[in-house]
């Protein structure tokens, strides 16, 4: 029987988790037997200082949506611009927000790889559900106008619709911008001494040529930002394998020139399922409870079918490009089950949680261990 023992009357002296003593020994010896690298998913100068506490070894997955979230304003502004000239200058706002938000992560990070991933979600998502007459006025807009302008931005199936590359090909501005903080953000931590390594990711491809799109204007910004500075860096771009169609087109993708893969397990499980991850809930469980399903595969990789095209779109591309890095980005990252698979396949590294990293440190050492 539980007995309350103590009651204590106001708030308490607290002090943050710390990996020491006994433990902090303990996982030093994991981090010098894992031969994969734990990298973190993190969005913010804060979170990607306390990955590298925990034990990552960078970042595998920058989030810029996140970030976008926090410059709502300018955001919508973009979004709901009727001219060319008032949507750049909605971009051009933008810009020192995203510069100074990279520069915060690459000083966190100094010396270690920061993968960051342009824009990916529909723009729908940073707009109210209902026209508000805040907006309205902040853009310029009659309510009515505001109210259509909402209602054309709907997807009846937004997961498969304009996001991702297909974001940044139709509004290359957007591309523009963030590559342009990017490299900016990434000179001036050089200029004052640190060593950035940024790592440029294009998101949900299902083409080459959506690929050579992107990384075409990728390299043209950052060619004109190193001529304007009069200065440059080093950084790589890749792209993140999360549809189906470019998992089995892999090799003809590095070989045009990207030079990581990154899986997005989440959506590839999605697609490769057919199920929502939103609306899984709704039959997942009596999956489980019938043995119709051993694992919930958005936890677990599904190593006969997800687990496969991972298999194939890695030996693709390395053949294709030898020596192209390779490692998970989705929830698998942190997953021990799935990080003992996705060594066995060779990755170069996954990426999870700051919160997870100790667990899957800990994870691929004994992978090693294992193999």
């Amino acid at each position: 029987m539980f007995k309350l023992s103590q009651v204590l009357l106001g708030a308490m002296p607290t002090s943050k988790p710390e990996i020491s003593g006994k433990l902090g020994k303990f996982m030093e010896f994991v981090q010098e037997v894992k031969t994969m690298e734990v990298l973190a998913n993190a969005d913010t100068g804060a979170d990607a200082a306390m990955a590298r506490r925990r034990g990552a070894g960078g970042i595998g997955l920058c989030r810029t949506e996140h970030m976008f979230f926090d410059h709502l304003p300018l955001v919508r502004h973009m979004i709901l611009a009727t001219s060319e000239a008032d949507r750049q200058a909605a971009v051009d706002q933008l810009l020192p927000q995203q510069r100074q938000d990279f520069e915060s992560i690459f000083r966190a990070m100094d010396t270690l790889p920061v993968t960051i991933r342009l824009l990916d979600p529909p723009l729908h998502e940073f707009l109210p559900q209902q026209a508000e007459q805040e907006l309205a006025d902040a853009v310029k807009m009659s309510m009515a106008d505001l109210a259509v302008a909402i209602d054309n931005m709907r997807e009846c199936n937004p997961m498969l619709g304009l996001r991702g590359c297909r974001l940044g090909i139709t509004r290359p501005e957007i591309t523009q911008m963030q590559v342009r903080a990017i490299i900016e953000a990434a000179l001036n931590v050089k200029q004052s001494g640190g060593n950035p390594k940024p790592k440029v990711m294009i998101p949900l491809i299902s083409s080459v040529s959506e690929f050579e799109h992107q990384k075409q204007l990728i390299s043209a910004t950052a060619e004109a930002v190193f001529a304007e500075r009069n200065e440059s860096l080093a950084f790589e771009i890749g792209t993140m394998i999360e549809v189906p169609r470019a998992a089995l087109l892999s090799a003809s993708v590095a070989a045009a020139g990207a030079e990581f893969f990154s899986y997005g397990t989440n959506d590839l499980t999605q697609m490769t399922f057919g199920f929502s991850r939103d609306d899984v809930g709704t039959f997942l469980p009596f999956y489980l409870t019938n043995n119709l399903l051993p694992t919930d595969p958005f936890q677990t990789i599904d190593k006969e079918a997800v687990g496969q095209l991972v298999r194939i779109s890695t030996e693709e591309g390395r053949k294709a490009k030898p020596g192209l890095k390779v490692g998970v980005c989705g929830e698998h990252g942190g997953d021990p089950a799935s990080i003992e698979f996705f060594a066995t396949l060779e990755h170069d590294y996954v990426s999870c949680s700051p919160f997870r990293v100790p667990v899957a440190c800990l994870a691929a050492a004994r992978a090693a261990a294992a193999h």
